[in-house]
């Protein structure tokens, strides 16, 4: 079966990076901004240096991502780089375009949940379609690879740093509700990318495989892959069993692999995009 048409599949990935940019802009301007709440990052540092200048924050989104920009060319590549610079201008755009709209709330509780739910979700759309808002995700990226620091580690280094600033740029009230944005902004984006689903990988060692790999089929509607594979101890040829589900159909698996073999091995790992293949689950009658 042929792939899909390149073009239409960048057209797809751009209009999402477009949409999701939008969203981000919409959040930052209508909640976080007119209310001193701050995300973290180059997003963050911008809010704040647009507040003690004069130059507005869309400038600021592009001129301190513009490095950052450069070593993400040169150290992860051309494509990366054109969709995060598709996607900085485009929230610079959308940013000054929504900047005159007054905010909906001046509560801070709801500014910070309510701004973050939707920077979140633009920002994972932005990501899940592989660009990205923030050049500190691309220093985390190299210097992940050069130091014994996480790519998360890195990063949560830098937004204490920054969302600590706020307290010294607008009040600590103000830092400590920007923490409560940062923090649903960092689920909302898990949630985004990883899916409603939550999709699980599941591996099987069984003697009973063939029967194993028959309930799944039929009382999940689950597609079963069988692997070959050999024990290193005993050098015995193994069969082993694959395959993706979701979160709630976590425990209905396993009963049915209790029901078969009870000594069966599984690990079940989290999956973070599906894609290809017969994924749909098939009807049971």
């Amino acid at each position: 079966m042929p792939g899909r048409n390149p073009k239409i599949l960048a057209a797809k990935k751009y209009l999402s990076l477009f949409f999701g940019s939008i969203l981000t802009a919409i959040g930052l301007e209508i909640f976080l901004v007119p209310n001193q709440i701050i995300d973290g990052g180059v997003v963050g540092l911008s809010i704040m240096a647009s507040h003690l200048t004069s130059l507005s924050l869309s400038a600021y989104l592009v001129l301190f991502n513009l490095p950052f920009l450069y070593l993400g060319y040169v150290q992860i590549g051309k494509t990366f780089a054109f969709s995060t610079i598709f996607s900085i201008c485009s929230l610079s755009y959308w940013v000054s375009v929504f900047h005159p709209i007054p905010e909906l709330t001046d509560d801070l509780f709801l500014a910070a949940i309510f701004g973050g739910i939707i920077v979140g979700l633009g920002v994972g759309i932005i990501i899940r379609n592989g660009g990205s808002l923030d050049g500190t995700e691309i220093v985390a990226i190299i210097l992940d690879k050069k130091t014994a620091f996480s790519v998360g580690e890195v990063v949560m280094f830098i937004n204490l740093f920054i969302l600590g600033s706020a307290g010294l740029v607008f009040t600590w009230d103000k830092a400590m509700y920007s923490l409560v944005t940062y923090f649903v902004i960092f689920k909302v984006i898990d949630l985004t990318i990883q899916g409603l689903d939550e999709s699980k990988g599941v591996f099987i060692i069984s003697d009973n495989h063939t029967e194993i790999a028959a309930a799944l089929m039929a009382r999940l509607g689950r597609g079963v892959t069988i692997l070959q594979g050999e024990g290193a101890y005993t050098g015995s040829p193994k069969k082993v069993l694959y395959s993706v589900i979701t979160r709630l159909e976590i425990a209905k698996l396993k009963t049915i692999v209790e029901e078969k073999d009870e000594s069966a091995f599984v690990t079940i790992s989290e999956v973070h995009d599906v894609m290809g293949g017969n994924l749909k689950k098939k009807s049971i009658h």
